[in-house]
């Protein structure tokens, strides 16, 4: 017995030990209180696509891949200035999330299975329903990408797009050349001087990218569409807390347009009695608290970036230069696939 008694004594106090050892470990702060200590969001953006992220000549940010961004620093400071953009290539733009560079990369990703899991990524949501097409001079009279046997296609290197021509091209029994580039300037002024016959890429970089041709109307987006390319905003394995944040933060803004909260009505919205209502701007229950943000979270969001549908006009739609039809990303009960589940 005496021995028993020993043996528990000893693992007693082994357990003790290896508590007080743990407790003594420096423990990880995570995410979200990385970036309150920090005072600001590092945000991993494209170099330069017009609509979706892109700098003005006086260096600030605008498009709807920032206003995610703005967003998040708008729901975690009240402040949407609160952010860091950093201009990533295609090349580059995971290993910079990977090595922790930036907290949350919002940059025309798209969400595939091999991303989702090799990577140790995980895809939040989705922003913009997209799909790869090609783009072409008029002066070629070509009216189908069923008409490109045998074209020079341009592309940028680290992109789903490759993969994309090619199965396109076999499945047609269509014959072509690819000539691949690093970045998406060199893609495009490769197009542009003539070394190939097509730019190719997701639909909504080539409304883009041919703002900065020289002459944009002497260029056509072809009508097909090839691929799936669902783009969202990404983050690291292993935080769920800020996974939950980022996922939630662009469903604020999906859900606020279904129920007509705007930048300009939030206030007044806010002092409604309908329960739905309540729940989202935090007069009733606790969610913000439960995300780790302020009861007034939507507000926050909604008052800095306005609803999904703001952000769309704004930027890529009818209020925009790009002028692209909202199509696949009006919301559900609009005969499109934008859909957030429900705060509550």
């Amino acid at each position: 017995m005496k021995r028993v008694s020993l043996a528990l004594i000893l693992a007693a106090f082994a357990i003790q030990a290896a508590h007080a050892q743990s407790q003594d470990k420096p423990k990880d702060r995570g995410t979200l209180q990385s970036i309150k200590d920090r005072g600001s969001l590092s945000c991993g953006v494209s170099q330069g696509l017009p609509g979706f992220s892109a700098p003005d000549d006086k260096g600030n940010w605008a498009g709807l891949d920032v206003d995610v961004c703005r967003a998040l620093a708008a729901a975690i400071f009240n402040d949407p200035t609160k952010v860091k953009f950093v201009p990533l290539s295609a090349k580059d733009r995971f290993t910079a999330l990977q090595s922790g560079e930036i907290d949350v990369l919002s940059r025309n990703s798209t969400w595939t299975l091999s991303r989702d899991t090799s990577l140790g990524l995980n895809y939040t949501g989705i922003s913009y329903y997209d799909g790869q097409g090609f783009m072409i001079r008029k002066s070629l009279k070509v009216n189908s990408a069923l008409e490109l046997n045998s074209a020079s296609i341009c592309v940028q290197t680290g992109t789903t797009n490759e993969q994309n021509v090619s199965d396109y091209f076999k499945g047609n029994n269509m014959k072509y050349e690819l000539i691949a580039f690093g970045t998406a300037d060199e893609t495009v002024k490769a197009y542009e001087s003539g070394r190939c016959d097509v730019f190719t890429s997701d639909v909504s970089q080539l409304y883009a990218e041919r703002l900065k041709l020289a002459a944009p109307n002497d260029h056509a987006v072809l009508p097909e569409v090839i691929s799936k390319e669902p783009l969202g905003p990404v983050v690291r394995h292993g935080d769920d807390q800020w996974f939950d944040i980022v996922r939630w933060t662009l469903f604020a803004m999906i859900n606020a347009e279904e129920y007509a909260i705007t930048q300009k009505n939030v206030d007044e919205m806010a002092k409604s009695s309908k329960p739905e209502l309540k729940r989202i701007f935090g007069t009733d229950g606790n969610l913000g608290e439960q995300l780790g943000l302020t009861k007034d979270w939507v507000t926050r969001i909604i008052k800095a970036t306005g609803n999904y549908g703001e952000s769309f006009d704004r930027n890529v739609g009818a209020g925009s230069k790009l002028n692209i039809a909202r199509g696949l990303n009006k919301l559900w009960n609009q005969g499109g696939l934008q859909y957030a589940p429900p705060i509550r």
